[in-house]
């Protein structure tokens, strides 16, 4: 089997994903990506003829976030025609999918050249879901109340489904503030470094402005006690009607019948809302020695794993387990864990049942702090891995993240 390596990982910095309040919100998201993939070409003096295929991710593919984003925002960014490109969508875990699958036709020897990405732009999100609103269209929700699907795998709300694994594993509202405070003191610690200096690129306005060139939704101010003055965010959702009876209470009670779900996250111990977008270069060893590239980064294996769909949030682990039997690594030999803090008790469980040194994990913080742009942030925190094993000298990244539907994609790269 062929290598695969990452030749250079980029990154917009991260807006505020609301309509008229984030800075990158007034942009098109095609214009997102296009942003990533020529800062590609130019820093590697990217001959985009060459490039057999873009593998881009976007959950949310509507409206302006549909039409296959890969290949429209190759051309936006002036991409030779002959790269092609298509747009998946794994949830949450696109982004790393992206990076996987890239990594697979470099690895089986039908490509050579591939670029990997995702955009989300959360400030689109909710421009959609009000125009749809405005339309008359129901928002489509986790647990839709169908009767015959819900009895085999009843789905509920994330956010319940977070707080509900609270409540299984005995986790307080406490220890998750106390993540939560860690990731944005470590968020802090690493912008006033410059710790994602070499990734993160400016984001232009179409006069040549610049529209952000700095991450936007870190609050280094954020306190303890400011965090245990927040109200539980969930609260209302829990109860909500889904017709017949149905709530999303009683999708996870349905399962689990003796759990006491109690609301415990809220918007300091939750990923934030964010506009965003990420992309790695991935090419076989022949591709870069004649292109005179230097390897980054090899990309050692990846996995996907599948789990109870009516937590939703708990592949993590099982997935982090797969991906180093695959490499035929133990815990002890990663060096850097990457695991996206969807909500602070995603991140607390992994760190408790893998036993693993926090200092280890979510070194320069996480979503909770920085955000979390749905299908671009798996591939953002592959870089931002990269960037951290580059900084220390270790040799094991591990990155993963928790989907919808009870899923989460893996991936390990060893620093070159």
């Amino acid at each position: 089997m062929a290598e695969a390596y990452i030749i250079d990982a980029v990154r917009t910095p991260r807006g505020i994903g609301k309509p008229g309040k984030g800075a990158l919100s007034h942009l098109h998201p095609q214009e997102l990506a296009a942003t990533v993939m020529r800062a590609l070409k130019d820093r590697n003096h990217l001959d985009t003829a060459t490039v057999d295929d873009i593998v881009w991710s976007t959950s949310t593919q509507k409206g302006k976030q549909g039409g296959d984003l890969g290949r429209m925002a190759a051309l936006s960014a002036g991409f030779d025609v002959k790269a092609s490109g298509t747009t998946l969508d794994r949830f949450c875990g696109g982004g790393i999918s992206s990076v996987n699958f890239a990594a697979a036709s470099v690895m089986s020897g039908m490509e050579d050249c591939v670029i990997a990405g995702g955009t989300e732009m959360m400030s689109y999100h909710a421009q959609l879901n009000a125009a749809e609103a405005n339309a008359g269209i129901a928002p489509m929700l986790m647990g839709s109340g169908n009767e015959v699907l819900d009895a085999v795998h009843p789905q509920s709300h994330q956010g319940v489904c977070g707080d509900a694994i609270a409540a299984i594993e005995g986790i307080s509202r406490e220890a998750l503030d106390a993540l939560a405070l860690v990731s944005q003191q470590r968020a802090d610690v690493a912008i006033k470094e410059g710790r994602f200096a070499r990734s993160v690129v400016p984001v232009l306005n179409a006069d040549g402005s610049v529209a952000l060139d700095h991450e936007e939704f870190p609050r280094p101010e954020t306190t303890a006690e400011g965090l245990a003055s927040l109200k539980p965010a969930f609260t209302g959702l829990m109860d909500f009607d889904l017709g017949n009876g149905v709530t999303f209470r009683k999708q996870i009670n349905r399962r689990y019948p003796d759990v006491e779900i109690k609301p415990v996250h809220h918007a300091g111990n939750s990923s934030g809302v964010v506009d965003g977008a990420g992309a790695l270069l991935i090419t076989s060893k022949e591709y870069a020695d004649k292109h005179g590239m230097k390897p980054r980064a090899r990309i050692v294996a990846y996995a996907n794993q599948g789990d109870d769909p009516t937590l939703m949030l708990n592949a993590p682990v099982p997935a982090a387990n797969k991906v180093l039997e695959k490499a035929g690594l133990k815990k002890d030999d990663i060096d850097v864990w990457e695991i996206n803090e969807a909500f602070a008790v995603v991140a607390e469980k992994f760190i408790r049942d893998l036993d693993l040194d926090r200092a280890k994990v979510n070194p320069n913080g996480g979503a909770m702090a920085l955000g979390h742009p749905i299908g671009a942030t798996g591939s953002m925190l592959i870089g931002t891995a990269l960037d951290e094993l580059e900084r220390t000298g270790g040799r094991y990244g591990l990155v993963t993240m928790c989907a919808a539907g009870g899923m989460a994609p893996a991936i390990i790269i060893e620093r070159i």
